[in-house]
């Protein structure tokens, strides 16, 4: 039977939905594929699997092992990624959790991300206490080994892929609270870990205090949400006051991150491999 004009406008979208899932199932559990093991997720039969990641692999987005033929995520993933960030949808994305963070604290509220041995604040807002300074946060690095704001995203990394990062480098001194010892610093990020945030005052920024949660995807910090005030403006203030309100800041930006979790939870579609009953 010859198929009707709705089942051809509908199987390019499926053809399209249908590569987009597989996208989706890649995880840090979920690695790579196998043709077989796609077709048998997929319920799909092994020449439509095969088609499907070739046509992936062919524009960047899989890339093929050559010795075990297993596709793995490929390099326009990454270059999407970065596009996607660098211009400004990371940031509208997280903006406006930033922004009620920072009305409802009073203190100033940022986002931070990975960037090396540092992370860097992608979206900053200021609360009704005034502004941490004069220059605009966004952009701002701040170094793996000063500060809550990094170390809140370093203490949860695992201490091998830290180790990596930072042992064997150099590490400025900011100001006399600085701590530029490996050792005392795994110290500080052991404690971080087990509470849960990060504190600091004057570590980075003599005239700064911060309180910094993880914000993770997963079992996988992705970088930091911060809390930040003057020390100078409220010399006995403390900012651990607001540490609920800023955990549930930091589970919304989660949820935002991870808005596609659902669907890389999915359950098999039902389809009807061709030839069966």
């Amino acid at each position: 039977m010859d198929a009707t004009p709705s089942d051809r406008r509908r199987s390019p979208l499926q053809t399209v939905d249908r590569a987009l899932q597989v996208l989706l199932s890649y995880s840090e559990r979920r690695t790579q594929w196998s043709v077989t093991e796609l077709a048998e997720e997929f319920s799909l039969d092994k020449s439509t699997a095969q088609r499907l990641l070739a046509a992936l692999a062919a524009r960047g987005f899989l890339r093929v092992e050559a010795d075990t033929r297993r596709y793995t995520l490929g390099p326009t993933m990454w270059r999407m990624a970065q596009l996607w960030e660098r211009t400004g949808g990371l940031a509208r994305l997280a903006d406006p959790v930033v922004l009620r963070l920072a009305e409802d604290t009073g203190a100033a509220a940022a986002f931070a991300i990975p960037d090396g041995t540092h992370v860097r604040c992608v979206a900053a807002a200021d609360g009704s206490d005034g502004p941490l300074r004069s220059s605009a946060l966004v952009g701002d690095l701040y170094p793996a080994h000063a500060g809550a704001t990094a170390r809140a995203y370093f203490a949860f990394i695992g201490r091998a892929e830290r180790r990596a990062l930072l042992w064997g480098r150099p590490m400025g001194r900011f100001t006399d609270r600085t701590e530029v010892d490996v050792l005392a610093l795994e110290e500080k990020f052991a404690e971080t870990e087990l509470l849960g945030y990060a504190t600091s005052e004057g570590e980075y920024d003599e005239n700064t205090r911060a309180l910094a949660v993880p914000v993770m995807l997963g079992r996988r910090a992705v970088g930091s949400l911060t809390l930040g005030q003057s020390i100078v403006e409220h010399p006995t203030s403390t900012l651990t006051d607001h540490l609920s309100r800023l955990l549930t800041a930091s589970l919304e930006l989660t949820d935002l991150l991870g808005q596609n979790s659902a669907a890389q939870r999915r359950r098999r579609p039902h389809t009807t491999r061709r030839g069966s009953r």
